[in-house]
């Protein structure tokens, strides 16, 4: 039984795309940072707790995933705005610049409980867009469950231009490094990682070679 333990949407969109039988369990932890916690110690963190949270809940053999992203500027987290003034603070903040992506993977086999953790880190250079189509995207209510305030994904606003990282990364769940992970496990992803980021992004992925190649190399 393999166990996703998110309630996000997106998480879920991309996890049915890799052809894997799963349920979902969404893990209720505590999901602030430390002061001064580095945002890849903080998504690997945050997603370890979630998957030993679920696996107390397990008590049949179970493969348990947990993710965590975060948009970080430097070594500052920006989670999700709250209301429209802090929604137009943090695309303002990143109109025009570079950033970073962040998100954790854990994976735990219960009941041994074998543990492993993986972290993908994306650049991400957003585009200099208008305050008109900045106001128009935040009408849409779209930034406000969206750490960083935004959604790579969004047809209609497209903030990002000239990625050359991991595009599912960005939008919560970056595939190769999971089938990397999930190898260690035993479990193969028999879907084309890449032809579905071409097909369901519209993205011609650069690096995941690096990841894949490792898998099939085992």
């Amino acid at each position: 039984m393999i166990i996703l333990a998110s309630n996000s949407p997106r998480r879920k969109w991309l996890f049915e795309k890799l052809g894997l039988n799963f349920k979902i369990q969404p893990a209720d932890v505590d999901e602030e940072n430390y002061t001064d916690e580095h945002p890849g110690e903080y998504v690997i963190r945050t997603a370890n707790q979630k998957a030993h949270w679920i696996s107390n809940l397990i008590e049949e053999p179970a493969i348990i995933i947990a993710a965590d992203t975060t948009v970080a500027i430097g070594n500052r987290i920006l989670g999700k705005p709250m209301n429209v003034k802090e929604a137009v603070q943090m695309l303002q903040e990143l109109r025009g610049k570079t950033h970073q992506v962040y998100t954790g993977l854990s994976v735990i086999r219960v009941p041994e409980l074998i543990t492993r953790n993986d972290l993908c880190v994306t650049e991400v250079p957003i585009r200099y867009f208008s305050d008109d189509e900045m106001m128009a995207y935040i009408a849409t209510g779209d930034p406000f469950d969206k750490a960083g305030a935004y959604a790579i994904q969004h047809h209609g606003f497209h903030p990002v231009e000239d990625l050359a990282g991991c595009f599912a990364n960005v939008v919560g769940l970056p595939m190769c490094h999971l089938a990397r992970t999930l190898s260690d496990f035993g479990i193969s992803i028999k879907n084309d990682i890449p032809q579905i980021c071409k097909v369901v992004f519209k993205y011609e992925c650069p690096i995941y070679k690096q990841y894949l190649d490792f898998v099939n190399e085992q």
